[in-house]
């Protein structure tokens, strides 16, 4: 069974007016287009097009036991566009989130209240490529005394001053913590303002695009206290093709591109700033990992002439990248897929002779007894599939 499902973009206001409109070949709408999720999540289930009107999660429900389907996927796919900043923001692991959820559930704190952040009991582990030239981000806690030489480049107001303070110490991840849980508590605001002053007069070669990225956050989100804890982050830059991958209590923020994100499906969210929605600074500290690393970035390996795969090693999911240009790749499924074009024209076909073209924002859910997929045409996609047991 293959057949093609759709949905519309969603219009978080950090939404690019322009990128997904590019990918699809029409004209923009004029709103900000955020997001398209490919998936049966409740909160924008993908529409089955096979003239029934069912939306996926209606439609697994309905077909499981005649297809062999599962009634629930385990990951969501989303085509996601940034114009401006998201939200910092961290996710739970699944034993945090299912001691949330149950905690929220008991204190009758409705699923869809603001103030809510425990909206399942899921985990929400994510992977994203670049499907833009050029993808930023912000993902991990710099190494600390890089972040140190950066704080130092402040100069010694007030604010800098207690920053500096807060980043001392020998253990790099209780400092970092420390710095954190200041900088979002009751007691730093004037210190925040300090720090977000100086950054508009600072200067380092070793840190351009760092500072310059803040004074840019500090005029969408003037004081917010995550402009400062996004100058402990990792900034990070990706070209076409490649991926970062944000396990549970990892501090992220996608900042511009456009990319294909795939994660668990999952709905919880602990902010830590940029944003006018609701943070929980004490929930965020109770799942942050607060130790210094590397950007996350996950290669991927070959699995076949055209065949790239993205694999965290998490049983939700992983991703296969399929490039068509000679040759008509193959690609085995791990279990139900959801396939998504984003260049050229890719047609794909089952093992039952079942055949589906796809164009870039196009997308299709396969059945596992259709593997190994097949693919022609001219161009590229991304297939989303369970990941490893």
């Amino acid at each position: 069974m293959l057949t093609r499902i759709s949905n519309s973009p969603r219009d978080y206001a950090w939404g690019s007016r322009t990128l997904i409109a590019e990918l699809e070949g029409r004209a923009p709408s004029g709103a900000p287009e955020a997001e398209v999720w490919f998936g049966d999540h409740p909160g924008s289930p993908a529409l089955v097009e096979d003239g029934s009107g069912r939306t996926l999660d209606t439609w697994l429900a309905e077909e499981s036991a005649a297809l062999g389907v599962p009634t629930r996927l385990p990951y969501l796919l989303k085509l996601l566009a940034a114009g401006a900043p998201l939200s910092i923001q961290a996710h739970p692991s699944k034993a945090q989130a299912e001691a949330g959820f149950a905690r929220e559930e008991a204190a009758g704190v409705p699923r869809d209240a603001a103030e809510r952040n425990y909206r399942d009991d899921n985990h929400k582990p994510e992977l994203i490529v670049a499907v833009s030239d050029r993808f930023e981000a912000l993902a991990g806690l710099r190494e600390l005394s890089a972040t140190r030489r950066l704080v130092q480049a402040l100069g010694d107001g007030p604010g800098p001053r207690a920053l500096r303070a807060h980043l001392e110490g020998a253990d790099a991840a209780a400092a970092l913590r420390d710095t954190i849980a200041w900088l979002l508590g009751p007691d730093s605001d004037g210190d925040v303002a300090d720090v977000i002053s100086a950054v508009g007069g600072a200067s380092a070669a070793e840190f351009t695009s760092e500072l310059a990225l803040a004074r840019s956050l500090a005029e969408a989100y003037p004081r917010d206290p995550g402009v400062v804890v996004a100058l402990l982050m990792n900034l990070v830059i990706l070209t076409r093709g490649e991926a970062l991958f944000v396990p549970a209590g990892v501090l992220h923020a996608y900042v511009s591109g456009l990319g294909v994100e795939l994660m668990a499906a999952s709905d919880n969210v602990l902010r830590g700033g940029l944003t006018p929605k609701h943070v929980d600074a004490g929930e965020l500290m109770a799942v942050l990992d607060a130790a210094p690393s590397d950007p996350p970035r996950l290669p991927s390996r070959e699995a076949g002439p055209g065949v790239q795969i993205f694999d965290p090693g998490v049983p939700d999911f992983a991703l296969a990248a399929v490039t068509v240009d000679t040759g008509t790749p193959e690609l085995e499924l791990s279990g139900i897929a959801l396939a998504v074009a984003v260049a050229g024209i890719v047609e794909v076909t089952g093992a039952s002779g079942e055949r589906v073209t796809l164009q870039p924002g196009q997308a299709l859910v396969a059945s596992a007894v259709e593997s190994p997929l097949r693919f022609a045409g001219a161009g590229r996609a991304f297939v989303a599939m369970p990941g490893r047991a």
